[in-house]
């Protein structure tokens, strides 16, 4: 039986709240598609939620939040065609620790392992490396419940288009419960890290994509230091974290760094010379570990963030825009600004589609005023074509993405087919989408949705 109770939530950046009126974890698929159809001809309103690491209201419901948790695990792992089936409410950490298990890896993966498979998958999320694509383009296969309550099995040969549509859905197509996710056969990497200059990284910036499996670096606002990272693949033996490694990203990365964060917020003049303290204590670090291990690092110290995908042409430009407007505008940063690169994809709401890609992201430490910063850096974006992350901050709509997106309307269509009703939908994306449903006949429906204007206003 589902757990149902009200629930006060909050994402983990603390810029969304929301009080729920049932908060639902099943146990089991069957169970599941059960309560999705009866939600869904009760007229209610469903939001699907994993680690809540989306920086955006993509899960705010003030009527059904629903979790996975309950729903993890690797069902099995075929070695010779190098997939692997998993419950859709897997956690990233907890996957590539079961996958080891079994000899197997994913290809890749982003900078954070707490979300689940399914909610990064939806989002889009991604790691870096020209020849690795976001973790959306590792799904061979999914299981999806629709509105109906219907369990529908998609792939590139079955229900083609749906496949395309819901491999970046931000789970309004329905509720992704299994992924056939395609594996590699378990992998070490070699992982450094060490200081250059901003100069000295951007003249060797081709090199550093084309001759790393993974290569990303962090500028420091107000400064000419970045911290390079490197990942390759290596037959070398396990060394893990140090000693210096571990006080590192434990004691520096977060710790000590919160502590300066904190003298940040209590007196935004310092952050630049924070900024430049925080560059100089950028360590060289070199270890060799299994790569789930490697690809993420601890994140304690909480932050805002916006995110935008560019064509890889244009990155040098932007980049320097970027730090143009920071110095003009004598904006009081000191979080770095973090530069990764992706292969591009054939999904229809991916941010990389049919392009090779970088992502550029500006933070803010929780507590600090980020929107006029945000703003300033986003108009940067968009003169250069530039597609949000769906899980960070931005100020686009519906008109304005529909231009970004060649497969917009096939999207829309799928959705208006799948769930006529808006059942997976909730006030943000009904007007980030700018999508009109079917009336309901349930009463609720009105109800639930003067509710969120209520508490939207409030």
């Amino acid at each position: 039986m589902a757990l149902e109770k009200t629930y006060n939530w909050h994402n983990w950046s603390g810029s969304i709240q929301s009080h729920v009126r049932q908060f639902v974890q099943p146990s089991s698929i069957e169970e599941l598609a059960r309560l999705i159809g009866s939600y869904n001809r009760a007229g209610r309103h469903v939001r699907v939620v994993g680690a809540g690491h989306s920086f955006t209201p993509l899960v705010k419901t003030n009527d059904i939040l629903l979790s996975l948790d309950k729903l993890q695990g690797i069902e099995s792992v075929d070695a010779a065609s190098s997939t692997a089936i998993v419950l859709a409410g897997t956690r990233l950490k907890r996957l590539g620790a079961d996958l080891l298990a079994q000899g197997m890896a994913q290809e890749n993966l982003g900078d954070i392992d707490v979300q689940s498979i399914a909610g990064a998958i939806s989002t889009g999320t991604h790691g870096t490396g020209i020849q690795f694509g976001s973790l959306s383009t590792q799904i061979e296969g999914f299981t999806l419940i629709t509105a109906n309550g219907e369990i529908l099995e998609c792939s590139n040969e079955q229900h083609p288009e749906i496949f395309k549509a819901a491999q970046v859905s931000l789970g309004m197509l329905g509720i992704i419960v299994k992924v056939k996710l395609r594996v590699v056969p378990a992998k070490k990497l070699h992982f450094e890290s060490r200081r250059e200059t901003l100069s000295s990284c951007l003249a060797q910036i081709e090199d550093y994509k084309n001759k790393n499996n993974h290569f990303e670096f962090y500028w420091f606002p107000h400064t000419e230091a970045v911290q390079t990272k490197f990942l390759n693949e290596t037959t070398a033996t396990v060394t893990g974290s140090n000693l210096w490694g571990r006080f590192n990203k434990v004691v520096l990365e977060n710790g000590l760094y919160w502590l300066l964060s904190e003298s940040c917020r209590l007196f935004p003049s310092a952050s630049k010379s924070i900024s430049h303290i925080s560059a100089l204590g950028v360590a060289s670090v070199k270890e060799v570990d299994y790569s789930h291990r490697l690809y993420a690092t601890p994140r304690m110290v909480r932050f805002q963030e916006m995110e935008y995908n560019i064509p890889a042409e244009h990155f040098s430009t932007v980049l320097a825009e970027i730090k143009e407007s920071i110095t003009r505008q004598q904006t009081r940063v000191h979080f770095p600004v973090e530069c990764r690169f992706v292969h591009e994809d054939d999904i229809w709401l991916s941010p990389a589609y049919q392009r090779p890609s970088a992502y550029i992201a500006v933070h803010m430490y929780r507590g600090m005023p980020y929107r006029e910063y945000f703003q300033q850096i986003e108009e940067i974006f968009k003169r250069y074509q530039g597609r949000p992350h769906w899980g960070k901050m931005h100020t686009q709509n519906g008109s304005s993405l529909a231009q970004l997106y060649p497969r917009w309307d096939d999207f829309k269509r799928i959705r208006a087919e799948l769930d006529p009703h808006g059942l997976f939908l909730n006030d943000y994306l009904q007007r980030l989408f700018a999508i009109e449903t079917l009336p309901s006949s349930h009463s609720f429906q009105a109800t639930a949705l003067k509710d969120s204007t209520e508490s939207q206003s409030s």
